[in-house]
């Protein structure tokens, strides 16, 4: 397992993209959240942002940022958009995607894909930066997708939410998290229920 470091805030490769700041770095743990381009509308995150007084170099580990995710998460799990992930040969194709460079690129350890979002959880491997994953990930699905759909235009949103695990106590908090998505939306019984996800893999 990749060692489990204290804050990075201040250390190199951290870095904002005019969202929420990343933390682009191998042998870390990291949990990802990546959504479909209208899950969460652009207005909507704005209006939040201009309620928060957000700033752009505001302490991704502060209050308002917090804020934000939260509210982000709890209406990603209201199901908003088309929810094409929703399609099980959708969804199915993007598991596979996650599972593709599994042992090469990087170590999967849970994952979960939702209706109009994903959530996944790595150790990522020197030589392939976090949002090179993301873009190979995003890239590969959103034209496959488009393809099954009929469709051309964007498929996923831009922007991406990473964090790095603490320690283990946060690592357990986050596995449990990503596999109860499903539970706690109310689309499924247990985390072993849900066909996409790392729990329906024992």
């Amino acid at each position: 397992m990749a060692a489990l470091p204290g804050d990075p805030a201040g250390m190199p490769n951290w870095h904002s993209r005019g969202y929420l700041p990343h933390f682009d770095s191998p042998n870390l743990l990291q949990s990802i959240n990546f959504r479909l381009h209208d899950a969460v509308p652009h207005r909507v995150i704005e209006q939040w942002k201009q309620e928060l007084d957000w700033q752009e170099d505001l302490d991704a580990g502060g209050n308002k940022a917090a804020v934000l995710r939260r509210r982000i998460t709890v209406y990603e799990d209201a199901g908003h958009g088309v929810c094409w992930l929703h399609n099980k040969r959708i969804a199915g194709m993007v598991e596979n995607a996650l599972l593709f460079f599994d042992g090469r690129h990087y170590r999967l350890i849970a994952w979960c894909i939702m209706p109009n979002h994903v959530h996944v959880l790595i150790e990522s491997w020197p030589g392939y930066p976090l949002h090179k994953i993301l873009h190979s990930w995003k890239s590969f699905t959103a034209k496959e997708a488009n393809k099954l759909l009929g469709r051309t235009g964007s498929f996923w949103a831009r922007e991406y939410y990473d964090r790095f695990i603490r320690d283990e106590h946060h690592l357990a908090q986050a596995v449990t998290y990503i596999e109860q998505n499903p539970v706690k939306a109310g689309l499924a019984s247990s985390r072993e229920a849900w066909r996409f996800g790392s729990a329906a893999r024992g």
